[in-house]
């Protein structure tokens, strides 16, 4: 009875100071106060007449960043729906503290046509402006008034105390600034903020949903997959944001990176509750295995006794003199809550792709190739060659090209300037972005896979469907019911049943969740062809691609490394482009463009460097390591001269030693003048 005995004397507080408004002038600022912000007592929810959620209980705190994690399914979007209210037909109580602000990022957007992007992402200050709009009317009322000793004309001093109060705690007269920062963060350049929202597409729109939200700064941000149709730059602002956020944030993403970063708190959704980790997601996986390991032993001692009270049970029932002891045990039995434990190891999936003939060395040459629609030219001019056994991940922002690319490849895209040449037996899979394009709707799953396999894959259809998470009546679904991920794992699931020696991946891990991404990774780190991937998500690219191919600005760059090493190069470049940008604006508000006149530090040269170039690195390296063993060598002989007198034979090594460490330092001298 103590908790809601604090709850009831906290908003007798609220109330009290709302009263008085030259002390607190509105219970927002009460609320930055409270130690709760949100507390769900007893929550229960029933789906398809199975419990979601069960006896669910948990609070939310004014700094907590919380992940939500679970398989698809487990109800990660239900819980955010049911903390915003979309969602009231429960058991228990979801109780917001004190009078706190709740923002949800909608996938169902209701724009106004007409509208610019600036002024569609100005509404995200609806409050504010209806705010501004009533002080200049109270402003007004004060100075046309004369009754300046009635307690009308006092209330209006007091509600213009408040108003002003309440749009310095919204920092309402620095909107602009805000509304630059936010909308370059998330990808859009300058003379886009003048262009009409119906131009773009529905991700980019998106984009400008979640620029409403962030810029609203509510109490609480519920956010469900904010990083959807975000490139990778733009998921790094906003993980680097979201950090930084004054008010609380309910998270659900498959991005493992993201939520380690961003998050300090993890609910772990299973089995109908909600385990709550005090850690970011890296240390919950820690917590989480530790957790587990005694779950399984308490499990081992649970199976066993209930193997006895059932050996009881059936030894028992059939005496007259013990049959009421054996309807003791069975009640006994049935009243066990039993120990249910997820089992997320995905090394046990040992699933490999099917390896084809060995293709040519070269398996695709392309010259000024380029593509447009309409009059957009979304590339053009564009040089490469992919050997065999490259891993290659292509970048960039949406609509720059990476798809079109992975469909000219393909061969599903035949329209294009240039040419480009398919290498000697190259036999290519693809998967596409979008796959209820590539599914026959009234196929079963398991109809889809067999019609996939060969002869020699068919005998393992119904083991990699398992493997893919789809079990028992799960393979009788018609693929036009399938969720998003499910629609992803089946069609992941066809490519491993034909053999390839080439893979293109369009976006693999969309709507997957993270057991369903480890299991693609594994696989497709055991692949020995050929791999280009489009993805941003970068901790499934670790490990998985060395070689970057860059699209920006109609063009694309060649980057020898790994995404972090990438990564690392276009952070310097991103902050040059956002400065530009915002020069860019002030020229277009003929605002004065104020240089800061520093001096500029020497930076280093881009990391993006030729094959030649990238060879006689090795090769610097190599000679580098050798010439510190020559002098090791040398160093240790010279040691021992002075101890006792060498032999001669000693002293021909010595000489050998010396005469190839000359020779190794005039190819080291000569290697770092190629390369400059």
């Amino acid at each position: 009875m103590l908790y809601p005995t604090i709850i009831f004397l906290w908003d007798r507080i609220v109330e009290h100071f709302n009263n008085f408004p030259y002390f607190c002038p509105s219970k927002i600022l009460i609320t930055n106060c409270l130690i709760y912000m949100l507390s769900v007592q007893g929550l229960g929810l029933h789906h398809s007449g199975n419990y979601l959620f069960q006896n669910v209980n948990f609070t939310i705190k004014k700094d907590d960043k919380i992940g939500l994690v679970g398989k698809n399914g487990a109800g990660k979007s239900t819980l955010l729906k049911m903390l915003t209210g979309e969602i009231n037909f429960y058991e228990g109580n979801i109780v917001p503290e004190g009078n706190i602000t709740i923002g949800f990022l909608k996938q169902d957007l209701d724009f106004v046509k007409g509208r610019t992007v600036w002024d569609e992402t100005l509404q995200a200050f609806e409050q504010i402006n209806a705010m501004k709009n009533e002080l200049d009317e109270v402003n007004h009322q004060l100075v046309t008034r004369t009754d300046y000793e009635s307690d009308f004309y006092e209330n209006l001093i007091h509600r213009m105390t408040e108003l002003n109060d309440l749009l310095m705690h919204h920092d309402a007269y620095n909107l602009e600034g805000d509304v630059e920062k936010v909308l370059l963060g998330l990808g859009f350049k300058a003379d886009d903020f003048n262009k009409i929202t119906d131009e773009f597409s529905g991700g980019w729109r998106m984009r400008i949903e979640l620029a409403k939200l962030l810029l609203q700064k509510n109490d609480l941000m519920l956010l469900d997959e904010p990083t959807n149709h975000l490139d990778m730059e733009s998921i790094i602002w906003l993980e680097e944001f979201l950090k930084d956020y004054p008010g609380a944030i309910v998270l659900v993403s498959h991005d493992k990176q993201f939520m380690t970063s961003v998050c300090n708190r993890t609910f772990d959704i299973n089995n109908k509750k909600v385990d709550d980790y005090k850690a970011n997601y890296t240390k919950y996986l820690e917590l989480s295995k530790e957790r587990k390991e005694k779950l399984t032993q308490a499990k081992k001692n649970q199976d066993a006794e209930i193997k006895q009270m059932e050996d009881n049970i059936n030894r028992f029932r059939a005496s007259a003199t013990k049959a009421s002891f054996a309807q003791s045990l069975i009640k006994k039995l049935d009243k066990i809550e039993r120990i249910e434990i997820d089992n997320e190891d995905v090394s046990k999936f040992n699933i490999r792709f099917v390896q084809s003939i060995v293709p040519g060395k070269v398996i695709f040459e392309a010259k000024n190739l380029g593509k447009s629609y309409g009059n957009k030219q979304v590339f053009d001019k564009v040089d490469f060659f992919v050997e065999r056994g490259d891993r290659i991940a292509l970048l960039g922002q949406n609509g720059q090209g990476k798809t079109t690319l992975a469909k000219i490849l393909a061969g599903e895209i035949k329209d294009y300037s240039g040419e480009w040449e398919l290498g000697h037996n190259v036999n290519i899979g693809y998967f596409a972005q979008n796959q209820e394009e590539v599914l026959t709707p009234n196929k079963t799953v398991l109809e889809e896979a067999e019609d996939a396999a060969t002869e020699e894959t068919r005998p393992r259809v119904r083991d990699l469907l398992g493997s893919f998470l789809f079990q028992g009546e799960d393979v009788q679904k018609k693929t036009k019911v399938l969720s998003g991920g499910e629609r992803n794992r089946l069609a992941l699931c066809k490519l491993l049943l034909r053999p390839f020696n080439t893979l293109i991946m369009d976006e693999p891990t969309n709507h997957l969740d993270i057991q369903s991404k480890e299991i693609i990774k594994l696989a497709l780190q055991k692949f020995e062809g050929t791999l280009i991937v489009i993805s941003h998500d970068r901790e499934f690219l670790q490990g998985l691609t060395d070689k970057i191919f860059e699209f920006r600005d109609g063009r694309m760059k060649e980057f020898l490394g790994d995404v972090n090493e990438y990564l690392e190069f276009r952070q310097k470049e991103s902050i040059r482009e956002v400065s530009a940008e915002k020069s860019k604006l002030q020229e277009m508000r003929n605002e004065p463009v104020v240089e800061k006149v520093v001096e500029k530090p020497v930076e280093k040269k881009p990391v993006i460097v030729s094959k030649d170039q990238k060879n006689i690195q090795n090769k610097i390296k190599k000679i580098e390591e050798k010439i510190s063993d020559l002098e090791l060598k040398i160093e240790e002989m010279e040691a021992g001269f002075a101890k006792e007198n060498p032999s001669q034979e000693t002293l021909e090594i010595y000489k050998t030693k010396k005469e190839e460490l000359d020779l190794a330092l005039q190819e080291w001298e000569y290697l770092g003048t190629q390369l400059d």
